[in-house]
């Protein structure tokens, strides 16, 4: 049942990721209202999409274009105060820019108040300037076109719909064969499909939770004990199995139960608010750190023992399906001070991909791993004698859960320090934290460390030896990190490059063109396929990209040798030394900047709109292959690349 349940909540996100790549998570309408003869309210009613941002009308510079409202022609009126929101926008630490915000995630409308001015009627033109971003992606800066016509004063309270522009006059530029729209062939990939990762991702720390929580003191020992509660309680072994199978589902209906009640609590866009809001990310910070104190013996985090005793009780008194049942609730309510850190680390993180059904997936994993162990053992019962005896490794297995909590802590500090602006955690404190928690796991493993709760250490076991060995040589790998080594294995934690105060490294450079047509004419010059990067200056997944692909010996060194790289970016606000109107689903829109240019570029040719964005051309403007997106598997990228590349000879 639970098996089919989660397949259906996976194909449901897989038939999402199939979308059209071009992504309208923001529809604009807008209306004008006439209070009297001389008063009036321009409306400007914004529809956002669940799970995506309209960033708000003052923002930080350095991060998203502000939603703007720009008036080319004002006749017969004048505007009256500033322009309002219907709710205020919410200030956050956006994920992609990694900046304090503001944004509305859902619906909004902006007014504008205006009067009239004398009696010949008004005429109203001008741009809604936005963008939009959910935790995965951005779209380029967007314009939306309006335009209220009135020969005569609207009566009171008469609402006049805007009117869509008519077919520009102007003659638009004429472009090259380049610019000519072309049908991208199927990809496997989707800038959407990163939602279905992250739950993968999600699922898969819940069942590692689930495991690691095995290995704890608190549950380590239900195992023998309740397999032989099944035993001895039922004379048939096929009834001890069966009731033994009932008990594992029990256990998983309990946790899920856990997961989708956190679900229907909050709801998509409140676990995405968790995931940025920086207050909370400090409550995040605090509440790992308690966890990790508790782990390293200070306190044992323990629910009333009346629940456990209650639900102990009930389990002794009734019989059949309710009583495996309450057998079922009190191991989560005795396992509560071990388990219970593990869990609120993997509602944490499930929380953090803002995604609504990232806690029942994560719950799902972590009872599923609970679950096995018991239904296992029911059917094969001498497996108990294989199993090593509870002792002292237990507690060192809950210390050394509570650095990896402590270790963690420090992403959601992170997020709150950026968002505040404190600069108390730039990327090389938080490196040098990193280290010193790393080495003095690796010395804790090694016995050179210990706590009240542990016993001696007398020799250090295989296992436990190259567990430290890790931990240790981890701490190394960190090291260069404090002189701007990029890290990009641990890319996603720290904090970005550009908060490091002493940074010596300068790979990952390429020569490019900033222009497209001139990239083109440079490639037909010299037979070479083209290599498009759409990418943005505040797009966090581009620098990923960069970062864990671009600089990569076999992908570097492909580049270079086989393509003309053309990166354009979709937010370059430098102005157009000649505007130019271009007429987009029956409206006119003016491209005015050099971002604007290939946001429309990326819109027209290729019907998409989303960064980052890879397409490989040859030197008549077609595509050779799929388009690739955010995805830092280099030898997948190196693979799509030599597929263009090959394409490219073989037309040749």
């Amino acid at each position: 049942m639970k098996n089919r349940l989660f397949a259906i909540l996976l194909l449901a996100f897989a038939a999402i990721s199939l979308k059209a790549q071009m992504l309208t998570p923001i529809v604009w309408s807008s209306s004008i209202e006439m209070k009297n003869d001389k008063e009036g309210v321009m409306s400007f009613s914004a529809t956002v999409e669940p799970g995506w941002h309209l960033y708000a009308t003052k923002l930080e510079e350095g991060g998203p274009k502000p939603t703007k409202i720009d008036y080319s022609k004002l006749e017969g009126v004048e505007l009256v105060g500033e322009l309002l929101s219907s709710v205020a926008p919410v200030e956050q630490v956006d994920k992609i820019f990694q900046l304090k915000l503001g944004w509305w995630d859902n619906d909004v409308v902006l007014t504008q108040a205006f009067k009239v001015v004398g009696n010949g009627g008004y005429s109203i033109e001008g741009t809604i300037q936005y963008q939009g971003c959910n935790d995965e992606t951005c779209i380029s800066p967007q314009k939306e076109v309006f335009e209220f016509l009135q020969g005569q004063v609207a009566p009171k309270n008469e609402v006049v719909e805007a009117v869509v522009a008519e077919q520009p006059k102007e003659e638009q530029l004429n472009r090259t064969g380049w610019w000519k729209p072309v049908d991208m062939p199927s990809s496997d990939a989707d800038p959407q499909s990163t939602s279905d990762a992250s739950l993968w991702y999600i699922f898969i720390m819940g069942f590692l939770g689930g495991f690691v929580a095995l290995l704890t003191p608190c549950v380590w020992p239900m195992i023998p004990m309740t397999v032989s509660f099944f035993l001895k309680k039922n004379t048939s072994r096929a009834r001890s199995i069966s009731d033994a199978a009932i008990y594992g589902v029990g256990i998983i209906l309990i946790y899920l139960v856990l997961g989708l009640a956190i679900t229907i609590i909050f709801g998509a866009s409140k676990l995405n608010d968790l995931s940025t809001n920086a207050v909370f990310n400090l409550l995040f910070f605090a509440m790992l750190v308690v966890f990790a104190i508790s782990f390293f013996g200070a306190f044992d985090i323990k629910l009333p023992s009346k629940w456990t005793n209650s639900m102990d009780n009930k389990a002794e008194r009734t019989s059949g399906l309710l009583s495996i049942f309450f057998m079922a609730f009190t191991l989560a309510l005795v396992s509560f001070s071990c388990t219970g850190p593990i869990m609120g680390t993997l509602l944490v993180e499930a929380a953090t991909i803002g995604n609504v059904t990232g806690p029942a997936v994560g719950m799902f994993g972590f009872a599923l791993a609970l679950a096995i162990p018991f239904t296992l053992f029911a059917i094969f019962p001498s497996w108990l004698k294989e199993m090593p005896r509870s002792g002292g490794w237990l507690n060192s297995v809950k210390v050394v859960l509570g650095f990896l909590e402590l270790a963690l802590s420090l992403k959601f500090l992170s997020v709150a320090d950026l968002a505040y602006g404190w600069g108390i955690l730039d990327r090389e404190v938080f490196v040098s934290l990193w280290i010193v928690i790393f080495a003095l796991l690796g010395l804790y493993l090694l016995g050179k460390i210990r706590f009240s709760h542990d016993s001696e250490l007398e020799s250090v076991s295989v296992p436990r030896f190259f567990l430290a060995l890790a931990s240790l040589s981890f701490a190394v790998y960190l090291v260069p990190g404090l002189w701007g080594a990029p890290l990009k294995s641990v890319s996603a934690f720290v904090p970005p490059i550009h908060t490091q105060d002493f940074n010596l490294y300068e790979g990952g450079k390429f020569h490019e063109f900033d222009n497209y047509d001139e990239g083109m004419e440079y490639a037909a010059e010299h037979n070479m396929p083209v290599l498009i990067d759409f990418s943005g200056h505040g797009c966090v997944n581009c620098r990923k990209m960069e970062g864990a692909v671009f600089d990569t010996p076999e992908v570097s060194a492909l580049i270079q040798s086989d393509f003309v790289l053309i990166k354009l970016m979709v937010d370059d606000k430098r102005e157009l030394a000649k505007p130019y109107p271009v007429i987009e689903n029956g409206k006119k829109v003016m491209i005015t900047t050099v971002g604007e240019e290939w946001s429309y570029l990326q819109r027209l040719k290729f019907k998409a709109n989303s960064q980052p964005y890879y397409v490989v051309l040859d030197n008549d403007g077609n595509p050779l292959s799929s388009a690739a997106y955010y995805d830092e598997d280099v030898d997948k990228f190196v693979d799509w690349l030599k597929k263009g590349s090959e394409n490219y000879k073989s037309a040749k």
